[in-house]
């Protein structure tokens, strides 16, 4: 018997390694699910301010873009924000950004270089318009701006866009009746924080870095914009129509626990935008990173955590790019 059993393991031990290479394929086959060698090559991706929500998340995502894609180098360029992205993929100059819908769309119709070009990746999460005033301001509204020195973000930033949209709504001129500031979140905070500007827009996720750190040593808080507000703000016609009533917990920031609840505004969603003659196979290994990174990269930046496989594929006013529609077919339940 004990000669037997020899022969008996070796054969088995044959069958037995047959059957682990065909599961170490399967393994490989499942770690790869594209089923290629993964992209190589350089990108540019076209990100946002410093302090910023899309400055935090587009350096984040490299990193895990660098786990799953070794060989591809990632550029990180800041930028102004929306505007400023979009024309920068839309001309070649960037390859992937992140921008508001709301620029997007008006970059269409404005007949913006290269808009026909452009496609949806997928669809990331929601920026809040802030109004923010020190805590012991007289401006209780959008009204109450009249007169004031008021930053309404950079140049070629969605926060412009927004912010002048708002101010036309309640009647007042962006260029006549206020004192229009170009300052964006790496700016803006500090100056309310020393009296040089009596209020700023931003819009961004929650939180955002920015107002965070300003919380720690300055008192201020966020002004009301209402559902009926909204409304008015849609008559403007084209453009505006992604913008939509919400209510904006006031928790995020230490300075507005001193209020309770949550305040009315705007949100407006993101896509992560590309053009249409970037690589399919590249683009799909871009979402598959984008959707199985959403965890790791929102503990780090709590919108992310918003982003997911139900809603990704919905870019709109874009159409998907082909390789990002590969990827939701392959993993459609």
């Amino acid at each position: 018997m004990s000669k037997v059993f020899p022969r008996f393991g070796g054969r088995w031990a044959l069958r037995g390694a047959a059957v682990g290479v065909v599961v170490l394929g399967l393994l490989l086959w499942w770690l790869l699910p594209l089923g290629e060698t993964p992209p190589s090559g350089t990108i540019t991706f076209s990100t946002g301010t410093p302090r910023g929500v899309y400055q935090k998340y587009g350096t984040l995502l490299r990193t895990e873009l660098d786990k799953d894609m070794p060989d591809l180098t990632v550029e990180l360029v800041t930028s102004d924000g929306s505007q400023q992205n979009i024309a920068r993929v839309a001309t070649g100059e960037a390859d992937f950004a992140i921008a508001a819908a709301d620029a997007v769309e008006t970059y269409q119709l404005d007949g913006g270089e290269g808009a026909d070009r452009l496609r949806g990746v997928a669809r990331l999460y929601d920026d809040y318009v802030h109004l923010v005033v020190p805590h012991g301001s007289d401006i209780e509204s959008v009204a109450d701006l009249k007169g004031k020195r008021v930053a309404v973000g950079l140049p070629r930033s969605g926060v412009r866009l927004i912010a002048e949209r708002v101010l036309r709504t309640a009647g007042i001129s962006p260029q006549h009746d206020i004192t229009p500031l170009p300052d964006g979140i790496d700016t803006g905070p500090d100056r309310l924080r020393d009296g040089e500007i009596d209020a700023f827009f931003w819009s961004g996720g929650l939180p955002t870095d920015g107002l965070r750190e300003l919380s720690e040593t300055f008192d201020f808080r966020l002004v009301p914009i209402d559902a009926e507000f909204v409304t008015r703000l849609h008559r403007q016609g084209p453009g505006t129509l992604y913008y939509r009533a919400t209510n904006m917990p006031q928790s995020p920031y230490r300075s507005g626990q001193r209020e309770a609840g949550t305040v009315p505004t705007i949100a407006v969603s993101n896509v992560l935008i590309t053009r249409k003659d970037v690589d399919p196979t590249l683009i799909e290994w871009v979402t598959r990173t984008v959707l199985d990174s959403r965890d790791g990269i929102g503990r780090h930046v709590h919108p992310a955590q918003l982003v997911d496989l139900r809603t990704a594929i919905y870019t709109d006013p874009l159409p998907l790019h082909d390789g990002a529609r590969r990827y939701y077919r392959s993993v459609k339940p």
